[in-house]
C-alpha cells in the first residue's frame, strides 16, 4: 500500500470533516406541508442552520430570479424545495444497465459539475426537490420484487436480487443529512419490511457516510462512489474530494455494505493511462484486507446531447470541459435524439485498457456494464 494514502486511511481523526451542503433558502409547499416526514426534514434544515424558511400558499414552484441567467441559477442551486411527488414519479421505470426500477427520493442536485447529466434530463430551474411522500415513493418495493429485466432472473447478476436504483435523478448522500430519506430506505429494505428479494443501490460523490454504517442494511444495499482521475476532479464542484470519497468506500466495505465504483465520466485526458491506473491502485489499497469484499465496476465515458451542452455553457460559460461535436461521434436513439460520444478507436481503447487493469489491479470486482 503506497505510503501516503496508508497514512490517510490510519489517520482517521485527522481527516477532513465531511463537506455537507446547506441550502441558504427552503421552501415547502402546501401538500408537503402536511405530511410527517416534512417534520423530520425541518428539523433537519433547522439543525443545519437554515433560517430562510418558506410556506408556500400553493404546490407550483416559481424559477428563482435574477438580473442575469448566472445568478438565477445560483440561487437555484442555493434552494431545497420540500415537494409531493406527482403521481408520474410514483410509477417506477425500468434503468437498464443500472437495476432493474428506478425509485426516486428527490430530483436534483447540490453539485457543481461542469458535465452533470441532469442539466440534459431535468427541465426547468436546478432546484433540488426532496419528496416528502416518502412512504408513496417505497412502496412499489414490495409489488416489484421479482419482476425485471436487468438483475431479476439473470445469471450473472441474479444474486442481487430484484434492484432498485435511487440516484437516476439526485446524489442521495448529498443530502441525507436534511432528509434522513435514505437512511429510512435503507433501514427498510434491509429488514425486510418489503418482503424479501430486494435491493437498493445508488452513486454518490459524497462522502458523508457516518449515519449509515450503524443502520441494519442486511446486505441489501450497494453504495457506489462515483470515482475519476484527479485531473477530471476539477470540473465537480461542491463534492467530496477523491481520497474522502475512497476512504469513504473502505468504511461503508467494512460496515459489510455491498459496495461499487462509478469510473465515470471517463476522459482520455493526456496521460490517461497513468492517471486512471494511479486511481485503481488508491482503489485497491483501500478496500485491502477487508474480509467478504462485495464489490462492483461500472465504467461510464463522457457524452453530451446539444441541449445539455447549452443548459452546461448557460450555467459554466467558463468551462474547459471538452464539448466539441466535430471530435465526437454522433449516436442517434430509436426515438431519433442524438449524443455524442467518443470516436470507435477512442472508445476500443478504453475498454480495453479498463478491462485489462480492472482483471489486474481488482481482480475480485465484477465489471457489471461499459458504455
Amino acid at each position: 500500500m503506497p505510503a501516503q494514502l496508508l497514512n490517510r486511511l490510519e489517520r482517521p481523526v485527522s481527516a477532513p470533516a465531511p463537506r455537507l451542503w446547506v441550502p441558504k433558502h427552503v421552501v415547502v409547499t402546501r401538500s408537503a406541508a402536511e405530511l410527517p416526514h416534512t417534520a423530520e426534514i425541518l428539523r433537519r434544515v433547522e439543525v443545519a442552520g437554515v433560517t430562510d424558511i418558506d410556506f408556500l400558499r400553493a404546490d407550483r414552484l416559481t424559477s428563482p430570479k435574477g438580473e442575469t441567467e448566472r445568478e438565477a441559477y445560483a440561487r437555484a442551486k442555493a434552494t431545497l424545495a420540500v415537494v409531493v411527488a406527482p403521481p408520474s414519479q410514483l410509477k417506477p421505470q425500468p434503468i437498464p444497465p443500472s437495476a432493474d426500477w428506478r425509485l426516486d427520493l428527490a430530483r436534483g442536485c447540490p453539485a457543481h459539475c461542469q458535465y452533470c447529466y441532469l442539466a440534459g434530463s431535468l427541465s426547468g430551474a436546478p432546484i433540488t426537490r426532496v419528496y416528502a411522500n416518502l412512504d408513496d415513493i417505497l412502496a412499489p418495493i414490495s409489488t416489484l420484487t421479482g419482476h425485471g429485466t436487468v438483475t431479476t432472473g439473470d445469471a450473472a447478476r441474479g444474486i442481487e436480487g430484484t434492484t432498485f436504483e435511487l440516484s437516476c435523478y439526485t446524489d442521495p448522500l448529498g443530502i441525507e443529512h436534511l432528509t434522513g430519506s435514505l437512511a429510512t430506505a435503507i433501514s427498510r429494505v434491509g429488514s425486510g419490511f418489503y418482503g424479501d428479494g430486494a435491493s437498493l443501490r445508488f452513486t454518490t460523490k459524497f462522502d458523508a457516510v457516518e449515519p449509515l454504517l450503524e443502520l441494519p442494511h442486511g446486505g441489501r444495499t450497494r453504495i457506489r462512489f462515483s470515482l475519476n482521475a484527479a485531473e477530471v476532479e476539477r470540473f465537480e464542484g461542491g463534492t467530496a474530494r477523491m481520497p474522502q470519497r475512497i476512504d469513504a468506500l473502505r468504511r461503508v466495505a467494512q460496515a459489510g455494505y455491498p459496495v461499487g465504483l462509478t469510473i465515470a465520466p471517463v476522459m482520455p485526458i493526456p496521460g490517461w493511462q497513468d492517471s486512471y491506473g494511479t486511481l485503481l491502485s488508491d482503489v485497491a489499497a483501500a478496500l485491502d484486507g477487508i474480509p467478504d469484499l462485495d464489490l462492483t465496476a461500472e465504467v461510464i465515458t463522457h457524452r453530451f446531447t446539444p441541449s445539455s451542452k447549452d443548459v452546461l455553457l448557460n450555467w459554466y460559460p467558463r468551462t474547459k470541459l471538452e464539448m466539441d461535436e466535430a471530435s465526437r461521434t454522433a449516436k442517434r436513439s430509436k426515438f431519433g435524439g442524438v449524443k455524442y460520444v467518443y470516436p470507435r478507436e477512442t472508445m476500443t481503447d478504453l475498454k480495453g485498457w479498463f478491462g485489462e487493469q480492472l482483471g489486474e489491479r481488482l481482480p475480485g470486482a465484477r465489471l457489471l456494464y461499459w458504455t
